[in-house]
C-alpha cells in the first residue's frame, strides 16, 4: 500500500451547522406517503438537476423507525436542503420532521398536495420550492477543508459468490483498517450475515459491554431468521459457489478488517466518535414487519442514516444499484463478472485471483478511490444516474453500547 494512503490529503467539503462535513450538497424532494410519490417524482424530473434527488416513505400509518430514519437522512451532511411533499391526510408526522430540519439548520419547505389544489398545482408549487431551497442552500454554503478523519464509510455485500470472501471482502477489510488508523469512522453490518462470527467479534470489542452487545445482537438475528423461516443464504449464493451460511458469514465478516470494535449501533444512530462500529439491522423483539431488509438499498439507507458519506458495496455476481444522498463504490470480487459488467463496477478485486494484483494493491486502490470520490469524483453508479432509495416499515429499539476505547 506504499504511497496509496494520504492521511494528510484534504479536499473541500460542506460544513453543516452541527459541525459535520458533507462530500455532496444534495437537495432532497421527500414524499411522505405513497400517494405523494408521483408528484414528488415529477418535481424532481422537472428540476432536471442531478443534485435534486428523490427519497420517500410509502406508508401512511406512523412508524417510529421511519420517522427516525427520515430525520437522520434529511439532515445527513451530504444534504443541503429539503422539500417535503405531503398528500395532507397521511399519519406520518411531517411537523416533527420539519421541526428536525429547522433545528438542524437545513433550508426546507413543505408542499401539501390537498392544499395546493391537486397534482398540477402541487408540481408547480414544488418546483418553485426547490428553486427557493436550492438558492437558500447556496447562499448559506460554507466550504471547508475535509480529510479522512471527517469521513464515515459504510460497507455491505450483495450478490456474494465463492470469490467474495477471497478478494473483495478482505480488501475492504484492509481498507477499513487503514481508514480507522487515519481517524475515520467505519461501519459494517449485517448481523444476520454474521451468524457464527460472534466469538471473533467479541474478542475485538473495546469493552465487555460492547462484546456482550455484539453476541446478543447476533444471537437475536439467528432467532429472528429461524422464526421467519429463512436466512441470509440465498439460492444465488449457492449458484455462485458458496457452500453454506457459515462460509458466507466468514466472507462477510472479512469486510470488518481487524481493528477493535468500538460499539453497536442501530439504524439512524450516529457513532459517538471515530473507530469501527457494527450496525445491527435486525429489529428487536419478535418479527412484526417481515424481512429485516428487503433489498440491498434498504441497508445502504440505514448506513447513510448512521452518517455514512460513502458505501463500499462488494459483489461477486454483480449489482447495478447506487443510492440517493451518498455515493456507492462497487468492489467486484469476480473477474468474470467485472469483465461482463465493467461499466457498473468501480474496482476489479478479481485481479487478485488472476495474479494481476495483490490484496494490498486492491486495498490501496479502494482507499484512493474513496478519497477521490469524497473530493467530488463520480462513482460509476452516480455517472449512470442511479439514485435508488428504499424505506419501509420496521420495528426499532434501543441501541447497544457505543463505547470508545480508552
Amino acid at each position: 500500500m506504499t504511497g496509496a494512503m494520504q492521511p494528510g490529503a484534504s479536499w473541500q467539503g460542506w460544513l453543516r451547522p452541527d459541525g459535520r462535513k458533507g462530500i455532496r450538497d444534495g437537495i432532497l424532494v421527500v414524499y411522505l406517503v405513497e400517494c405523494a410519490h408521483h408528484v414528488a417524482r415529477r418535481i424532481v424530473e422537472a428540476a432536471d438537476d442531478a443534485r435534486v434527488q428523490l427519497i420517500g416513505f410509502p406508508g401512511c400509518y406512523p412508524n417510529d423507525y421511519a420517522l427516525a430514519m427520515m430525520k437522520a437522512l434529511t439532515t445527513h451532511p451530504n444534504v443541503g436542503g429539503v422539500v417535503l411533499v405531503s398528500l395532507g391526510c397521511e399519519s406520518f408526522n411531517r411537523e416533527a420532521l420539519a421541526a428536525a430540519l429547522t433545528e438542524a439548520g437545513r433550508p426546507h419547505e413543505t408542499v401539501v398536495i390537498q392544499r395546493a389544489g391537486g397534482t398540477r398545482a402541487a408540481i408547480a408549487a414544488g418546483g418553485a420550492a426547490v428553486a427557493r431551497v436550492r438558492a437558500d442552500a447556496d447562499a448559506q454554503a460554507v466550504r471547508v477543508p475535509m480529510g479522512l478523519g471527517d469521513l464515515v464509510v459504510g460497507t455491505i455485500c450483495g450478490g456474494s459468490d465463492g470469490t467474495s470472501g477471497i478478494t473483495a471482502n478482505p480488501a475492504v477489510g484492509r481498507a477499513f483498517d487503514a481508514l480507522v488508523d487515519a481517524g475515520a469512522t467505519c461501519i459494517f453490518e449485517e448481523t444476520s450475515e454474521l451468524i457464527g462470527c460472534e466469538a471473533h467479534m467479541h474478542r475485538r470489542a473495546t469493552s465487555p459491554a460492547v462484546g456482550a452487545a455484539i453476541v446478543a445482537a447476533v444471537e437475536h438475528a439467528e432467532r429472528y431468521c429461524r422464526a421467519m423461516g429463512y436466512g441470509s443464504f440465498a439460492p444465488g449464493n449457492a449458484e455462485g459457489g458458496l457452500s453454506s451460511q457459515e462460509e458466507k458469514s466468514a466472507g462477510a465478516y472479512a469486510k470488518s478488517g481487524n481493528r477493535p470494535i468500538s460499539g453497536v449501533l442501530v439504524p439512524a444512530q450516529i457513532p459517538a466518535g471515530p473507530g469501527l462500529y457494527l450496525l445491527d439491522v435486525v429489529p428487536p423483539g419478535d418479527p412484526k414487519f417481515g424481512f429485516p431488509n428487503i433489498v440491498d438499498n434498504a441497508e445502504i439507507g440505514e448506513l447513510m442514516a448512521s452518517g455514512a458519506h460513502v458505501t463500499l458495496f462488494t459483489t461477486g455476481r454483480g449489482s447495478v444499484v447506487g443510492s440517493a444522498i451518498a455515493p456507492v463504490i462497487k468492489v467486484c470480487a469476480n473477474p468474470e463478472t467485472f469483465a461482463r459488467m465493467h461499466e457498473d463496477m468501480d474496482v476489479d478485486a478479481g485481479r487478485i485471483l488472476d495474479g494481476a494484483a495483490t490484496l494490498d494493491d486492491v486495498t490501496a486502490e479502494i482507499v484512493a478511490l474513496i478519497q477521490r470520490t469524497a473530493a467530488g469524483a463520480e462513482t460509476k453508479s452516480e455517472a449512470l444516474g442511479h439514485r435508488e432509495f428504499v424505506l419501509t416499515y420496521k420495528a426499532t429499539g434501543p441501541a447497544g453500547p457505543s463505547c470508545l476505547a480508552a
